[in-house]
């Protein structure tokens, strides 16, 4: 009978203890942050920022007390939480898959994003001509220089026995005096100072004059509508699928270069928001790529007309407070955060730091 009760009483305590855990929070709680801004902003004594001001939020909500550790970056704070340093990590934590399998995450705080930082306005001189530099249009002066050439010399070859032939014997003075004509004829120009006399050169001659025709007219006519196209547009990328063909700027093994490939664009690695802004800036980059809610702050702290972030957002990734599996307060840190969800003090707290025009 004894053994029975001692069962009952033992299986009491196991329905009883996960319940005592979460009761209550260590005394003073062990705050690691870490991150870059406006999530994090080093500050003296204590930093700030939209993780920071959430953070202290909550705690004055549940009452609870608490001391702030400084870290380099996320991953160095999350570093103190899994070798026991800390009981939550507060900054852009990004809720991943790999992550959740050593920690417990918050209800998300923040829903973050890639936007595309591009120039805006009416495109430079250097811009509007600079089609005409690219490898297809010196292949095709490439491709027309040897037409030119094969034109010349079939020309050459047909009136250079002739006696008083406009085209001399010498094959470099020959061939040359072809390619002149050819070039004459194409440009329907006309001199008459050469001109072919067998039948055979006047067979190549209207045949060529036939083709230049075409080809001049189709060439005038691209190079209107490449001038007038790159009058027209602006300078501005609005969408993902005009990074392809374009120099584009993004942090080095980060979501955004990965983003900028898998759109096509060419990748120019930078190290910082600082060097991708300094890129674009000096039109090396047509774009730059980065976090959605960090180019929101830069542009707000340093204001450019210049520049604008694209309304289109990609790859939304969430943030959180990351806790440790066995945390004790879990549950009343979301109900706090829920409720500061609710009541829009969240969103104020945003909106003081990137503005109203956060999505």
């Amino acid at each position: 009978m004894n053994n029975r009760y001692m069962t009952i009483l033992a299986r009491l305590l196991l329905l009883l203890l996960p319940a005592a855990a979460t009761a209550a929070p260590p005394a003073s709680i062990r705050v690691a942050v870490g991150g870059s801004e406006p999530f994090v902003v080093k500050g003296n004594p204590e930093p700030n920022g939209i993780a920071v001001e959430v953070w202290r939020e909550l705690a004055a909500r549940a009452g609870w007390t608490y001391a702030l550790s400084s870290y380099q970056n996320v991953p160095s704070a999350f570093a103190a939480l899994s070798e026991g340093k800390a009981d939550i990590v507060v900054g852009p934590v990004s809720i991943t898959a790999e992550r959740v399998k050593s920690a417990r995450f918050s209800q998300p705080y923040f829903q973050a994003s890639l936007s595309i930082l591009s120039r805006s306005g009416t495109p430079s001189v250097w811009e509007r001509i600079r089609p005409f530099f690219s490898s297809s249009f010196f292949t095709a002066v490439g491709l027309l220089l040897i037409v030119l050439f094969l034109v010349g010399t079939c020309v050459w070859l047909a009136e250079r026995r002739i006696p008083d032939s406009h085209f001399p014997s010498n094959p470099v003075h020959g061939i040359g005096s072809g390619v002149w004509f050819a070039i004459v004829t194409m440009s329907t120009v006309g001199y008459g100072d050469f001109s072919p006399k067998t039948a055979f050169g006047r067979l190549v001659t209207g045949i060529w004059i036939i083709i230049s025709i075409v080809a001049a007219s189709s060439l005038v006519a691209g190079i209107a509508s490449t001038l007038t196209l790159t009058g027209l547009q602006s300078t501005q990328i609005a969408a993902a699928e005009d990074l392809s063909g374009r120099p584009v700027a993004a942090l080095a093994d980060s979501p955004g270069a990965r983003f900028v490939e898998r759109y096509g664009g060419v990748l120019l690695n930078v190290s910082n928001l600082d060097e991708g802004y300094r890129l674009l800036s000096q039109r090396a980059a047509d774009a730059f790529v980065f976090d959605r809610p960090q180019l929101l702050h830069f542009l707000r702290a340093q204001p450019d007309p210049k520049v604008a972030v694209s309304a289109a957002e990609y790859g939304r990734q969430n943030y959180g407070f990351a806790l440790p599996l066995d945390s004790p307060f879990i549950h009343a840190l979301n109900i706090n955060l829920l409720e500061l969800q609710e009541s829009g003090r969240i969103d104020r707290i945003v909106a003081s730091w990137l503005g109203t025009a956060v999505h």
